[in-house]
């Protein structure tokens, strides 16, 4: 079946029956993908990420039908493009949050800007009165930042030291003979609630859908020239187990690593308090990867 079969025949598809039928869930997530809404692959396997998807697109457009798959959603997938897609309504100053959403926006990236909706954001080479540092190698020089809105306004609820790169551990001997993942700036729905570790398991983000890294084979601590690597890679979002500032250790192999434990605990029960996770417990968050020289030199402070 296919989107417009649904529109002419006005048939009322659950995500069960769209599931059961490849040519359709294909359609469906390439549109979505093409929204910006959902991560590739297309693969017709209309999981939880794919009717997460579905639901967001369906809340952005207001259409008027949930739970399912009618005429109204199939008419506006057919329709939409990404620049038509509606856009958040926000009042915005000149303070780190605003700047940092003004970054996102001018990037296309997806906004969150209802309440108990919370955007996960991490700015590489920033401190956190939003001034610049010199993004040395192996430090917890990186920012890790939850933005909510409030009647339109942003306002950084919390922030911690992190890194978005691996350490010179795993730099040096990577766990893959292409070089140490260092993660694409970009955005991505990829992370879930979950677990993460084995002698010092605790709760995370865990990766659950490809993202893209660039592979430092040549062990320069860059991204310059390298070669890029789109996969599941478990590169999950979890605590750098209080590691010193400047000696990430081998607490991250390419991760988005929170330093402290303590700061981690806090990200977790903050993000789990998001109305999407609320409601399903299964879904997948965006995270937004930023270098900081960038923000700074488009929307300076």
């Amino acid at each position: 079946m296919k989107l417009q079969e649904v529109l002419e025949k006005k048939n009322q598809l659950g995500y069960d029956a769209i599931a059961k039928d490849v040519d359709l869930s294909k359609q469906i997530q390439s549109q979505l993908v093409n929204l910006n809404l959902l991560q590739p692959p297309v693969d017709g396997k209309f999981g939880p990420t794919s009717i997460a998807a579905l639901k967001e697109f369906q809340e952005l457009v207001k259409a008027s039908e949930q739970e399912f798959l009618g005429p109204i959603t199939a008419k506006q997938l057919l329709e939409m493009k990404q620049e038509m897609l509606p856009k958040p309504s926000v009042n915005l100053g000149n303070d780190l949050g605003s700047r940092i959403i003004k970054y996102m926006m001018a990037k296309n990236y997806r906004v969150f800007t209802e309440p108990k909706e919370y955007n996960i954001v991490y700015v590489e080479g920033m401190n956190e009165n939003g001034t610049l540092n010199n993004d040395a190698p192996n430090a917890f020089n990186d920012r890790r930042i939850v933005i909510e809105f409030n009647n339109g306004v942003p306002r950084i609820v919390n922030q911690w030291q992190a890194t978005t790169e691996p350490g010179s551990h795993y730099t040096y001997t990577p766990m893959n003979p292409a070089g140490a993942a260092r993660i694409k700036f970009g955005q991505y729905k990829s992370w879930s609630v979950g677990m993460h570790g084995n002698s010092d398991r605790h709760e995370a983000l865990i990766q659950v859908t490809p993202i893209t890294v660039h592979r430092d084979f040549n062990k320069d601590f860059k991204r310059i020239g390298d070669k890029t690597d789109t996969g599941l890679f478990a590169v999950n979002q979890h605590w750098g187990y209080d590691a010193p500032q400047n000696d990430i250790k081998n607490a991250s192999a390419g991760c988005l690593v929170g330093r402290m434990r303590q700061g981690h605990r806090e990200f977790m029960a903050l993000i789990k308090q998001d109305r999407r996770y609320t409601r399903n417990p299964g879904y997948v968050f965006y995270t937004t990867i930023i270098p900081g020289d960038d923000l700074v030199k488009m929307f300076p402070g």
